[in-house]
């Protein structure tokens, strides 16, 4: 008998590729931080419903979708499909505003309110600034490297771009 897992994914059904594609993408270190942080803005957000301070509810909803949309984009690999988009700025982007924004509605929640959840959020907040942090060292780190292939391979085709400008100019001149 043969195993799911030791079968080729082009034989499997459609289903059964998703899921070897999640589960793929969830054994790396960007899936795992991606789950971590849709995990801990949905604690957030509970926390948020369950607290005097629902005036941060937002944040952890938007960073819950925006965690699970960049997970689907990335396991799916959408993001090599459509190269209009520069998802690694994007992904980088919005973790550095993510990290910001917790820290300080963390900082106001366990400061300004008294409740246990707004606390409780606010903690949970603190934790997600660290999984944040984390992913943007990470990310940047992936986005540095990227930066690096594009100039290499870019750099030679300017010069030969840049010799033959100077070579027009120099033939138009008397």
């Amino acid at each position: 008998m043969e195993q799911a897992g030791d079968a080729d994914p082009a034989e499997l059904a459609p289903g059964a590729r998703l899921l070897l594609a999640f589960k793929e993408f969830l054994s790396s270190r960007k899936g795992l931080l991606l789950t971590a942080q849709a995990v801990l803005s949905f604690i957030i957000f509970i926390c948020y419903i369950a607290s005097t301070a629902a005036s941060f509810l937002m944040v952890p909803l938007l960073t819950f979708l925006l965690a699970l949309c960049f997970f689907f984009v990335n396991s799916l690999k959408l993001n090599e499909k459509s190269k209009g988009i520069y998802w690694v700025l994007a992904d980088f982007l919005c973790g550095i505003i993510a990290a910001i924004i917790y820290f300080a509605i963390s900082i106001a929640a366990v400061s300004k309110y008294t409740d246990t959840a707004s606390k409780a959020a606010g903690v949970f907040g603190f934790i997600a600034t660290i999984v944040y942090c984390v992913y943007v060292y990470f990310t940047f780190n992936g986005l540095v490297t990227l930066l690096k292939q594009g100039e290499s391979s870019d750099a030679e085709p300017r010069k030969s771009e840049d010799d033959s400008d100077s070579d027009s100019d120099r033939s138009s001149e008397p």
